[in-house]
């Protein structure tokens, strides 16, 4: 593990009640750099991000084996506190997910439950929080309205605002712009092109374009066979995976060959 690895995946396996999901992967996520997970329909993509904080768990009969280590310490320790964890290492789902509640109680929301009450603060938080997630100017005269009022778009902003308003360390985003139109998932590129800066992003994307775009790190997941696990093929710099793969099936996948 690198002076620069946020993350580090040694040997995960991933099981659902007997099914073995993912097989023994291991690879380093570099600290506030974007990294894109990519690979066919049903590869585990997912699987794999919500193993990195333990959201799986949320899932009865699975099993992990193997370990993850953020800041060098194993998540899957039993002395992990599950609800810290999650806050250091936010989620952002495939399809907005706004909580029927206003704009302002969607943000403030993570903050309450750690016992924030000042509203001075919960103020700033919420500002702040939609700031960064480029949201506030359309929707400071807006706060006291619901969220289900705003559009796709709008929604999946302000769920990236919920998670950075309990200053995470990293955010995982389980295909962010797959219900977004063009414009909304320009928005939400250029979004991550910013946060990394900050913090450290882990996309699963189905798109390739986008991978290229925004990502300086990624890895291929394939299941080679049916009803098999999902293995790690190649990780590498995402410039170098797009042009100059070491592997012949990422190469396969990256030309639209398969998949």
């Amino acid at each position: 593990m690198s002076d620069t690895d946020k993350i580090e995946v040694q040997n995960l396996s991933f099981f659902y009640d007997e099914f073995k999901a993912l097989e023994t992967i291991s690879m380093p996520i570099r600290e506030k750099k974007v990294t894109a997970v990519i690979g066919p329909s049903g590869c585990g993509k997912s699987t794999f991000l919500w193993t990195l904080n333990r959201m799986s768990e949320l899932i009865p009969g699975v099993k992990v084996e193997g370990e993850v280590l953020l800041d060098r310490k194993n998540i899957y320790n039993s002395s992990t506190d599950v609800i810290e964890l999650r806050q250091r290492v936010g989620m952002v789902f495939q399809k907005p997910n706004p909580f029927p509640q206003t704009v302002y109680d969607n943000v403030a929301y993570g903050l309450r439950i750690q016992g924030v009450k000042d509203k001075s603060i919960l103020d700033e938080k919420v500002e702040k929080s939609l700031k960064r997630a480029a949201l506030w100017d359309e929707v400071k005269n807006k706060l006291r309205r619901s969220a289900l009022s705003l559009s796709g778009g709008q929604q999946q902003r302000l769920c990236i605002a919920r998670v950075l308003a309990v200053d995470p360390e990293v955010i995982l985003m389980d295909e962010p712009c797959s219900a977004l139109d063009p414009i909304s998932t320009q928005k939400i590129e250029d979004l991550i092109t910013e946060l990394k800066e900050k913090f450290t992003v882990v996309i699963v994307t189905h798109n390739m374009q986008q991978a290229a775009r925004i990502s300086s790190w990624t890895a291929f997941l394939l299941v080679e066979q049916e009803g098999g696990a999902a293995r790690l093929i190649e990780f590498g710099k995402t410039s170098e995976i797009f042009t100059r793969p070491v592997d012949k099936r990422t190469e396969n996948y990256i030309t639209g060959r398969f998949g």
